[in-house]
């Protein structure tokens, strides 16, 4: 199972160089897990670059995966998350989340690097 982070989703969507990193988990045969915020976090990027029409379209291609709601369980293990890391917030939901469907998270966002059921990509 795997988590493709926001910034994974927007890099695929918009089909630039890094995209390839991304595509064996999007268009593989693996279940992808999408939590409620990355979706968030595509439209938001999406309406102020895109507009409204290629943010509901790109955003209704994210339901190849399984989408998961933040409920009150994954808020407090999102919370431990974002104190022992030092994480920002969006991105303890989405580790959170990963851990608790034993899925590995594929990012190249840096606040991710290092971190335990990471597949992390660096910007060079």
């Amino acid at each position: 199972m795997i988590v493709v982070d926001s910034c994974g989703w927007l890099e695929y969507f918009s089909d630039s160089d890094r995209a390839r990193l991304y595509r064996p988990a999007l268009e593989g045969s693996v279940r992808i897990i999408v939590p409620a915020i990355c979706i968030l976090e595509v439209a938001k990027v999406l309406l102020r670059s895109r507009g409204r029409e290629i943010a509901l379209l790109c955003v209704t291609g994210m339901r190849i995966g399984q989408r998961v709601d933040l409920d009150e369980q994954l808020a407090i293990e999102a919370a431990n998350i974002a104190v022992q890391h030092r994480m920002p917030t969006a991105d303890s939901i989405i580790l959170a989340t990963a851990q608790r469907y034993g899925a590995t998270v594929w990012t190249q966002d840096a606040d991710f690097e290092g971190k335990p059921g990471v597949k992390f990509f660096p910007k060079h």
